[in-house]
């Protein structure tokens, strides 16, 4: 089925996020080692806005804050440097055990040494997230948002959540934004919840006409049947994704486009990175091609946030994918987790194999 974009809209892109920090040791070396630490304001959500806002298209992202944070302060300047306009609350802290920003704690992996991620989300503040605390009406009404991205981290990351983001799905739908779901299961934020998350994200999954997800995600998220993620070849990977989309599309008729990347690991510095797109009965597919990795935290969101500018863009099908595949390499060789391009350009030479100097 066809996307069609709101014709009337003041924000390309509008994504409910829980923002917060990621410390990185310097150097590629592990956290046990100490030493030096590189803090930078990070989420999913906001790393795939992160490539349309720094092409010249309006993004805002709807969060909390902790009143009077310095971390606060870190992670909205970081926002206006991305061209990234944000909105919401900011929630009294509570004393020094109450509200906090999540925290990060990821190195970069070296050789045969694969990154480690510790996620520390006690007190987040992006827990509370509620449609009480947004003008729904205004932003999607009023202004009106062409696509609207929702990420299953947040669906998933308290009763709150997963309510929030309902509503805003429920909201936009209604008055011409297009959804876009990638599912991102973890199953830290499932255990014990896997009834209330499945009605959750299968009310969210109507809802969407862009879905995004790997093999697991769709089988854990949406109970979509399919083969054993991990351990096969290419090929059968690639024919594995083909047989769920048949199957995802029945229970989801209102999705027109279906999405997964495909990355093989040689080791922390290189990968072999590729991706899959289905839309309108045609599959494009790109076979994985060898990139170099600085760190690979941010590869998915990166792929993710180049199609939906591909599609923003009103581009052809074919340049969805390729450009996503582009966004997610450049965003594998910085150290930011997200994807900041200087112009279209440098992304079509990192998809055409072009690295020559640009004089």
């Amino acid at each position: 089925m066809p996307l069609t974009l709101k014709e009337h809209h003041h924000w390309s892109l509008v994504i409910p996020t829980s923002m917060g920090v990621r410390l990185t040791p310097e150097n590629r070396q592990p956290v046990e080692a100490g030493g030096a630490f590189r803090i930078h304001a990070t989420s999913a959500e906001s790393n795939v806005g992160s490539v349309s806002s720094s092409l010249g298209l309006s993004v805002k992202v709807l969060t909390n804050f902790v009143k009077g944070s310095p971390v606060a302060r870190l992670i909205q300047q970081d926002l206006r440097s991305r061209n990234i306009c944000f909105e919401g609350p900011e929630v009294e802290q509570g004393g020094p055990w109450g509200y906090r920003h999540q925290m990060n704690i990821a190195d970069s992996g070296f050789g045969g040494r694969g990154p480690r991620v510790q996620n520390d989300r006690a007190g987040e503040v992006g827990r509370l997230l509620s449609a009480e605390d947004f003008d729904l009406k205004r932003i999607f009404e009023t202004e009106g948002a062409a696509v609207v991205h929702l990420s299953g981290l947040i669906a998933a990351l308290s009763p709150e959540t997963g309510t929030f983001c309902l509503e805003v799905a429920r909201e936009a739908k209604k008055h011409g934004s297009l959804i876009s779901f990638d599912l991102n299961h973890r199953a830290s934020l499932w255990k014990g919840r896997e009834d209330e998350l499945a009605h959750t994200f299968a009310e969210i999954a109507s809802l969407a006409d862009i879905l995004v997800g790997n093999e697991e995600d769709f089988q854990l998220c949406l109970g979509i049947p399919g083969p054993e993620p991990g351990g096969r070849d290419l090929a059968d990977k690639i024919r594995g994704f083909e047989e769920m989309i048949e199957n995802a599309r029945k229970q989801f008729p209102a999705a027109a486009v279906f999405a997964t990347t495909l990355r093989e690991v040689t080791d922390a510095n290189s990968h072999k990175w590729g991706s899959i797109m289905f839309f309108e009965n045609e599959w494009h597919i790109i076979r994985p091609r060898e990139i170099a990795v600085l760190d690979r935290i941010g590869g998915g969101d990166g792929f993710v946030g180049g199609l939906l500018y591909g599609i923003l863009k009103q581009w052809k099908p074919e340049a969805w994918n390729q450009f996503g595949w582009a966004s997610g390499a450049l965003a594998a060789g910085m150290l930011t987790d997200y994807a900041r391009p200087v112009d279209e350009e440098q992304l079509w030479s990192m998809w055409e194999g072009n690295a020559r100097v640009k004089r």
